[in-house]
């Protein structure tokens, strides 16, 4: 499992941390921790933790892996990722959620609560990025499945 931590890439030139650093820069020729990884590992799981928080710039270079399954490095390189499976978290619409799972049953189904979580989604990620996504929500443990 490769997990990164999104809020680390709050910033636009944090791309080149994931990528690698452009030539000429700091870093050149080390390549990026999301490209290395994969292009050692290609049969990985990779989790993009709390992706909400990432520059829309980083939201933005995941474009070409979902639609072709690879990236280019800062150096060139094409990166496979179609044996990778990408797992993204966010917390964007976790209130709609509760909201209609308050009583300890599901209020609605799912192709409703589909449309409630698509507002809070379009104000955090652009249209391009969630046609490029599955939306799986994850409801709250009631107490007597806790116990």
């Amino acid at each position: 499992l490769i997990s990164i931590n999104m809020s680390e890439f709050q910033e636009a030139h944090t791309v080149s941390t994931l990528k690698g650093a452009p030539p000429g820069y700091v870093g050149y020729g080390k390549g990026g921790i999301l490209t290395e990884a994969v292009r050692r590992k290609p049969y990985s799981v990779i989790l993009l933790d709390e992706v909400e928080k990432a520059h829309p710039d980083v939201h933005e270079i995941f474009f070409q892996v979902f639609d072709k399954g690879m990236m280019d490095d800062s150096e060139g390189r094409r990166i496979d990722f179609k044996n990778t499976l990408i797992l993204l978290t966010s917390n964007v619409g976790s209130e709609v959620i509760m909201d209609r799972t308050r009583s300890g049953t599901v209020r609605a189904g799912l192709e409703d609560l589909d449309t409630a979580l698509r507002a809070p989604l379009l104000k955090v990620f652009p249209a391009a990025f969630l046609g490029r996504v599955v939306t799986i929500p994850y409801y709250p443990l009631s107490d007597m499945m806790i116990e």
